[in-house]
């Protein structure tokens, strides 16, 4: 399996340890933006790549819980870090880094500059590199985002949204803000878009239908997918064993699978990247 890195925003080039960073956006919180990206990640790893997380929500990192991960990283050279290991693939988050209750009560540029250290003094992917590093955003347009926006090669970004108005109305901020800034936005996923009762089979949704359609259909962007709203989700991933791992075969994890294929189906659309000096792993 030889995945090519592809073309991010101008004027950066990939890095070179990291063939393609995909940032998994929303604009507000309670989307299930967190479980979507760290489920799609081991969709990716799962097919054969090789695949990264970066929890850049340095206010309400949440990935070390939902991966089962505990305990800090180790440093080979007092300058770098290890990344951390679970299900398959590297994680990096703030949280390993401070206790778990601890507030990180930081103006902007603390948090960016946190975000920035952790992308570049992690040791992702050893000698082989990353295929694919999924940057799982904070909700919103601020600080982060802007900081992705110009310091960060991204080959490509996807937006969380349910399919109820008020989540595709912030859905679409963040869609555009993708676009000013040039990153490309591979598509929109769907979050909690069915719920099927585990007793009776009845298929309800709650939170409306046809949000994330209608909202791809304007924007000229391929729906990648809808997930389905089940407890099993939430709880496999309270539990640190996400359902695409720890279920492989359900119909949710299955779900997720399908999406990551499509993302990967327009990410391979975009442009290869230029070789350039230094990047033997494109």
């Amino acid at each position: 399996m030889h995945i090519k890195a592809r073309a991010p925003q101008p004027p950066l080039s990939p890095l070179p340890r990291i063939r393609n960073i995909i940032a998994v956006g929303s604009g507000k919180g309670g989307v299930g933006k967190s479980t979507t990206a760290v489920n799609l990640a081991l969709a990716l790893a799962a097919d054969g790549a090789r695949v990264g997380l970066l929890d850049a929500d340095v206010y309400g990192p949440s990935v070390p819980m939902m991966l089962g991960l505990s305990g800090r990283p180790e440093s080979p050279d007092s300058k770098h870090i290890e990344p951390m290991r679970a299900h398959g693939i590297e994680a990096m988050s703030i949280g390993f880094l401070v206790e778990a209750d601890t507030p990180m009560i930081w103006r902007g540029p603390m948090a960016t500059s946190a975000l920035t250290q952790l992308l570049h003094d992690t040791l992702w992917g050893g000698d082989a590199g990353l295929d694919y590093l999924l940057v799982d955003l904070p909700p919103g347009t601020g600080d982060i985002q802007l900081t992705l926006a110009q310091k960060i090669p991204v080959a490509g970004a996807v937006v969380v949204t349910t399919p109820q108005d008020v989540a595709t109305l912030d859905a679409r901020k963040a869609l555009r803000m993708f676009e000013k800034v040039s990153i490309p936005v591979l598509g929109l996923v769907e979050n909690m878009a069915q719920h099927v009762c585990s007793n009776c089979g009845h298929v309800e949704h709650l939170f409306g239908e046809g949000g994330g359609q209608r909202m791809a259909e304007q924007y000229g962007l391929p729906l990648l997918g809808s997930l389905p709203l089940e407890r099993s989700i939430r709880e496999q991933g309270d539990a640190g064993a996400p359902v695409v791992a720890a279920s492989p075969g359900s119909p949710a994890a299955q779900a997720y699978v399908a999406v990551a294929r499509r993302l990967v189906e327009e990410l391979e659309k975009r442009p290869r990247a230029p070789v350039s000096i230094g990047a033997s792993l494109l």
